[in-house]
């Protein structure tokens, strides 16, 4: 039986601020235009977290019962591992989907906007289709583009949206940076898999990219955010505050850049993450200050 601590790691805490980086901006960008709403930004962060809690478990179950998982060099998991039953797992990830499902339902009723509740159906199902089901399009080397549209445009502007009622330049250009350095994540998990990746048969960008085109590819995408900051200081001066992030990604950076591989690659996930939570806080305080 899995304990406490295990499931906790089944969360993947370190892949946390890809949920939680997107709907700071996204509110940020309306507080901007004067419309900020405490409560309806609450509620977007645990749609966002929930979900991405969600697709956690969902990756651990599915991964682990085609035996993705059995030969993996990254962090713990619940079915590959053994110490958890898939039946759990599975479970664990439709109890956080339906979380989110009922929070965002919840945020549609105050706001009105109840479209949107074919926007949170889509993102459900983009969430356990990723690598769930008989054709999962993780496997696909689609991952990269769905994980820049859930955790880019669809957080950051759903978050703006829902609170304000329309989408501003501000927030499109935010919504690019935070889906950018959000694949960069995947990116990087995905180097380091390639090599068990490709002998399991799940055919990640990484994959068919290779090792060097992946690794440009990362290098590439981390930059999106800055120079999309600068493109923001045309409006907002202050968002050159975002540059105050670079220093937390180097580590990532130079690691990727000297060719580093298997667990080496482990923490480049972690300071990619804090750094995209640096860059959201950082452009934030920066919207709040204009």
């Amino acid at each position: 039986m899995a304990s406490v601590v295990q499931w906790i790691q089944g969360t993947r805490p370190r892949t946390l601020p890809n949920s939680i980086a997107p709907v700071i901006v996204g509110a940020a960008a309306a507080h901007h235009i004067d419309e900020f709403k405490p409560v309806y930004t609450a509620l977007a962060l645990l749609v966002s977290v929930a979900l991405q809690i969600g697709v956690n478990y969902a990756n651990d179950y599915s991964d682990g019962i085609r035996g993705t998982d059995d030969n993996r060099v990254g962090p713990f998991r619940l079915t590959g591992s053994g110490a958890a039953e898939p039946s759990k797992v599975r479970l664990a990830a439709f109890i956080s989907l339906g979380i989110g499902a009922l929070a965002g339902l919840a945020l549609v009723a105050l706001s009105g906007y109840w479209w949107m509740i074919a926007f949170g159906a889509v993102c459900i199902a983009g969430a356990w289709f990723y690598t769930g089901g008989k054709r999962p399009y993780g496997y696909a080397g689609l991952g990269e583009i769905a994980v820049f549209v859930f955790f880019g445009p669809a957080a950051v502007l759903g978050t703006l949206y829902v609170q304000t009622g329309e989408i501003t330049g501000i927030g499109i250009g935010a919504s690019i940076a935070m889906g950018s350095i959000s694949a960069a994540v995947l990116v990087a998990n995905n180097l380091r898999d390639i090599p068990t990746d490709a002998v399991s048969g799940k055919r990640t960008l990484a994959v068919v990219l290779g090792d060097k085109d992946t690794r440009r590819l990362y290098l590439a995408l981390v930059a999106v955010p800055f120079l999309i900051a600068l493109g923001m200081t045309v409006r907002v001066p202050y968002a050159l505050l975002g540059f105050l992030a670079a220093p937390v990604l180097l580590p990532a950076v130079r690691r990727v850049a000297a060719g580093r591989g298997g667990r080496d690659l482990i923490p480049v996930l972690q300071f990619t993450g804090i750094a995209m939570l640096a860059w959201a806080v950082l452009v934030s305080a920066g919207l709040f200050l204009d």
